[in-house]
């Protein structure tokens, strides 16, 4: 049976992959080093509350996935796009509106 640090190095190395980020790139992006990265995936170490905070912004991961890991349901779309547009800028989240407004304009209606 894994412990919670095990769990939590699985759910972020599997988060970063998701993202398609390198341990390198997710470092850099955290302010970390690719080293303590490592530790945090394989190792068993838990960050601190400040880079956790960095890691959930960075890989648009819920606290739950890390937290409640035993919770079997995932993510559904809608939640993760949401904590995506969370992290955008008001120029972002703008194209982004007009952008699922224009897909809502665009479905044939259902007769």
């Amino acid at each position: 049976m894994q412990n919670e640090a095990e769990i939590f190095g699985a759910v972020l190395k599997s988060a970063r992959l998701k993202a398609g980020l390198t341990v390198e790139a997710l470092a850099e992006r955290v302010g970390v080093t690719d080293r303590y990265i490592y530790r945090l995936e394989n190792n068993g170490k838990t960050p601190g509350y400040a880079v956790l905070c960095r890691l959930i912004q960075e890989l648009a991961i819920s606290p739950d996935m890390l937290f409640y890991s035993e919770k079997s349901t995932q993510d559904s779309e809608v939640e993760n796009l949401l904590r995506k547009l969370a992290t955008c800028d008001e120029r972002a989240v703008q194209v982004a509106t007009a952008t699922i407004q224009s897909l809502i304009d665009t479905t044939p209606k259902e007769t």
